[in-house]
């Protein structure tokens, strides 16, 4: 049986609460928007305090021999490649008469491939002019460098073509040599070895022709090349905007500070494990949430509604006080000034009855330092608890937060009412809360929430626990036939008027 028991309740309660989770977030909304506005103040400090390196930017169309309309950009980004090297930079120092080593001068500038033959070049330095003056020499190395490349490769590809052209004319000569004055029709038994010399001389003849066809047209298309690789946007320096930097700045610190803050807000909150819903609290202490209060007074037309819930909350306990031959007493766990002013009310609805009497062990001074007026009850502290009269309705306010002297609260009340703040405690210490006061004897008839989530629709209500609950003390006591044990029986409530077949339902 405890085995099922145990897998059941295993099986309800989810790994990941994603609701909780939710909840708690927003819950620490002062964490995250307190980031968010961090981060918009660190990007906006950025804009103002690190303005970027005055900057020019320069675009060279580069004509390549091997250029293709299916091209992916692969020669483009071999020219970036070659762009941020030493020999580029270093002709471009030169150019500059700058005593700059290569390697500091490559990481102020950059190159980006735009299209498949338009290449955009970046420098930054210590001023616009100085910025312009980098460009252009950069761009003018590397267009230099550019034709270099492609009439050595072009010349190199013609003296290739050449050199095959001249070993055919040798071995033409050679061909020439071995017909000689022979023809097919003087030597009737040689005519197949004299015609296969004749084709062959033929096939050589077409083959220079080809070599140097091949040759011209290397050479011819080095001058298209050469052309085509031109600057054609002149450097300029980038003007910076300020209000522009700023913004981007702020809106980019912004967003990374509220995605960190959430990211923090929801890390601490599985880490704290600490329940904010109605649900999960009743579940760790054990009993029923009776009411809820906000814990400050709110806006002007929330204080209506929370005053009418105050004063609600107030007849309930008294009219408990009253049906209970033992002391209740108030227990807070993280608002002891709003469990404070519950005891005041409570005591101000039961002060026409009798006198009442507040024992006050909260560990701050809402109570005992509080200054009395005429027609307030008597507060008296904890050590002073037993010189109270019996013929005094007594209330007892404490604390559970963590450090209390657990046997201390029987002189506070046999019964109490819990009263906590959504979010303050742990779910260990609320089951801690839990286990001691039922160590003690002492049954918790309710639960009063003070700072619950207001988009919280979980049920606070534990159907399993009427022997403790307020609701359960309306319920009267029947005797069973023939037993002398009691048992509990609701009342009745009335059956619902079933209308007759021939009478309209309205």
């Amino acid at each position: 049986m405890t085995t099922s028991t145990t897998s059941e309740s295993s099986a309800a309660t989810p790994l990941f609460d994603l609701q909780a989770l939710v909840v708690s977030v927003r819950r620490r909304r002062r964490l995250w928007s307190s980031m968010a506005l961090l981060g918009l103040l660190a990007g906006l400090a950025v804009a103002v305090l690190l303005p970027p390196r005055p900057a020019a930017v320069t675009k060279v169309l580069v004509a390549h021999k091997e250029d293709q309309p299916n091209d992916t950009g692969t020669l483009i980004r071999t020219d970036v490649a070659l762009l941020g090297t030493t020999r580029i930079a270093d002709k471009a120092l030169q150019s500059l008469n700058s005593p700059e080593k290569p390697e500091d001068f490559m990481e102020d500038y950059r190159g980006t491939g735009l299209t498949n033959n338009l290449l955009q070049i970046d420098v930054t330095g210590d001023s616009d002019a100085e910025a312009v003056a980098r460009a252009k020499a950069l761009a003018d190395a590397f267009v230099a460098d550019h034709v270099r490349r492609m009439r050595e490769t072009a010349k190199a590809e013609a003296k290739a073509l050449l050199d095959q052209r001249d070993r055919m004319r040798d071995e033409l000569a050679q061909v020439n040599r071995e017909i000689g004055d022979q023809s097919p029709e003087s030597d009737p038994e040689a005519s197949a070895s004299i015609e296969s010399l004749f084709a062959r001389r033929a096939e050589l003849n077409s083959r220079i022709a080809d070599f140097d066809q091949r040759a011209a047209e290397a050479r011819t298309g080095t001058p298209k090349i050469i052309t085509g690789t031109q600057i054609v946007d002149a450097p300029r320096a980038v003007r910076h905007s300020l209000s522009k930097a700023a913004v981007t700045n702020s809106a980019i610190g912004l967003v990374l500070g509220l995605v960190l803050g959430l990211a923090l807000a929801a890390v601490g909150t599985v880490v704290a494990d600490r329940p904010v819903l109605r649900r999960d609290i009743a579940a760790n202490l054990g009993a029923s949430v009776i009411a809820e209060l906000p814990r400050r007074p709110g806006r002007l037309w929330q204080r209506r509604r929370t005053r009418t819930t105050r004063e609600r909350l107030t007849a309930t306990l008294a009219r408990t006080v009253r049906g209970s031959t033992e002391p209740v007493s108030l227990l807070e766990l993280g608002c002891a000034r709003s469990t404070s002013v519950i005891a005041l009310d409570l005591a101000g609805a039961l002060g026409a009855e009798g006198p009442v009497v507040i024992i006050d062990d909260l560990p701050g001074p809402q109570l005992a330092k509080r200054r009395q007026k005429p027609g307030d009850p008597t507060v008296v502290s904890g050590e002073r608890a037993a010189a109270v009269s019996h013929q005094e309705r007594r209330i007892g306010v404490g604390s559970v937060a963590p450090g209390t002297a657990w046997t201390d609260l029987q002189h506070l009340g046999s019964q109490t009412v819990l009263v906590v703040r959504a979010g303050h405690g742990s779910a260990a210490w609320l089951h801690t809360v839990a286990r001691q006061l039922a160590d003690q004897r002492i049954p918790v008839i309710g639960v009063v929430l003070i700072d619950p989530d207001p988009r919280d629709r979980t049920d606070g209500t534990l159907w399993d626990g009427l022997h403790n609950a307020l609701r359960g003390r309306s319920e009267r006591p029947v005797r069973q036939n023939g037993t002398g044990r009691r048992r509990t029986e609701r009342q009745p409530m009335p059956a619902a008027r079933v209308p007759d077949d021939d009478q309209e339902v309205r």
